[in-house]
């Protein structure tokens, strides 16, 4: 009996084995269909969609596109500038039709603030406007324009009447981001608009950027240094240009100091160190004002008359969008609880609706019959029709012949 057993119990050791060693085989082994095989998944990043075509309105690429990879390499003057707008990638194009020829340069920045920041940058305050993507300008045979978060510098031999068409049909086939990433400077918003002139408008993030695109100040006076960034704009005033530059500041701590050492500047003139600036030499004296909005500087400057200039920097004012912040997800005994408060409100509400009601038409009713000479209940009411069981009634058979009394 001990053999038996023991053969017995070695079977069955032997059946459980035997697929436990087919699971752990590999997949190649003799024996194993394919169909059990396991599969991996291989995550590619997301193909870039290319900035310029290769082949566009009778234009053709002459030679490979040139993959721009850092700043230094998009623009070796300008990289600390194209660093501080957030340079993404970019590509170098040469384009050939006929006897024509174009250079174009597409840079890809972060998002759109610092794309439109490298746009201001590159364009000069007198270059004209031109209605190409979202904001574009022209200079002779160059054309400057950007959409999304994405700067198209194209360089033309010669230029036509088409060549707005056809630069539209490049800025339809840029990418534009999504989410956050597509929003413009909200600085831009502080901006007064009346008499301002949107060609001279420059954004900059950092101190590169900001005295690249003419800034008023030393750039150390604005406090990039402490995540700082500003905005500069001409206005045609009846009195003459005037050029007003805000500042916005992470703290209202911040604006303030930004304040106090921009007044101190000023009012060195020609002791202060660094010294002045072309922009503020060639200002009315009497014109630079400054003046503090929560976290926005303003600082006035140019040829128009102090009172105008005053007025200008009165215009600024800086006003809070609050933004209700979603706080974290209710737990599952949150929502059960509220579910019950729920429904004994609904039962209260309910029953208290009932009794009001009952109340209302019970006493309505009764008041009418008050009013009417009746008693206020319609119990003893002559037609009401009742049975008259009363124990005392004789059951004899003489009384049983009798009428009823009531008939």
């Amino acid at each position: 009996m001990r053999g038996i057993s023991i053969a017995v119990c070695s079977a069955v050791l032997a059946a459980w084995a035997v697929p436990a060693r087919a699971q752990s085989a590999p997949a190649n082994s003799p024996g194993i269909r394919a169909g059990t095989r396991s599969v991996t998944h291989l995550m590619l990043p997301a193909v870039r969609k290319p900035l310029l075509p290769q082949v566009f309105d009778g234009w053709v690429a002459a030679q490979p596109m040139e993959k721009l990879s850092s700043a230094k390499q998009a623009d070796a003057a300008n990289a600390a500038a194209l660093a501080e707008y957030g340079f993404n990638y970019g590509v170098l194009a040469h384009y050939k039709r006929e006897d024509e020829t174009l250079t174009m340069r597409a840079l890809n920045f972060q998002d759109t603030s610092g794309a439109y920041g490298a746009y201001t940058y590159y364009r000069k305050n007198d270059w004209a406007r031109a209605d190409i993507g979202t904001g574009g300008a022209s200079d002779g045979n160059r054309v400057l324009f950007w959409k999304g978060n994405t700067v198209v510098d194209a360089r033309f031999s010669r230029i036509g009447p088409m060549t707005p068409g056809e630069m539209r049909s490049i800025a339809a086939h840029l990418p534009v981001p999504g989410g956050n990433r597509d929003i413009i400077p909200p600085i831009l918003a502080f901006l007064p608009q009346g008499s301002l002139d949107p060609l001279t408008i420059h954004y900059a993030e950092g101190p590169a950027g900001y005295a690249g695109s003419g800034g008023v100040l030393p750039p150390q006076l604005v406090g990039f240094d402490h995540g700082a960034e500003t905005v500069t704009a001409n206005y045609a005033l009846p009195s003459g240009t005037a050029t007003l530059t805000i500042i916005d500041c992470p703290t209202p701590q911040i604006a303030m100091a930004q304040v106090a050492a921009i007044r101190a500047y000023l009012k060195a003139g020609k002791r202060a160190q660094p010294p002045w600036p072309k922009a503020l030499v060639n200002s009315d004296q009497a014109s630079l004002e400054v003046r503090r909005s929560a976290v926005l500087v303003a600082i006035v400057s140019g040829d128009a008359i102090p009172d105008q200039s005053h007025r200008l920097v009165e215009l600024v004012h800086y006003e809070a969008n609050l933004v209700t912040i979603p706080g974290e997800s209710q737990s599952e005994v949150q929502k059960t609880g509220e579910l019950l408060f729920g429904i004994a409100a609904l039962v209260g509400t309910g029953a208290l609706a009932a009794i009001l009601l009952g109340f209302f038409l019970g006493g309505g009713r009764a008041l009418y019959r008050v009013a009417h000479g009746k008693p206020a209940s319609s119990v003893y009411d002559e037609e009401f029709i009742h049975l008259d069981l009363r124990d005392d009634w004789p059951k004899t058979s003489e009384a049983n012949r009798k009428s009823h009394p009531k008939g």
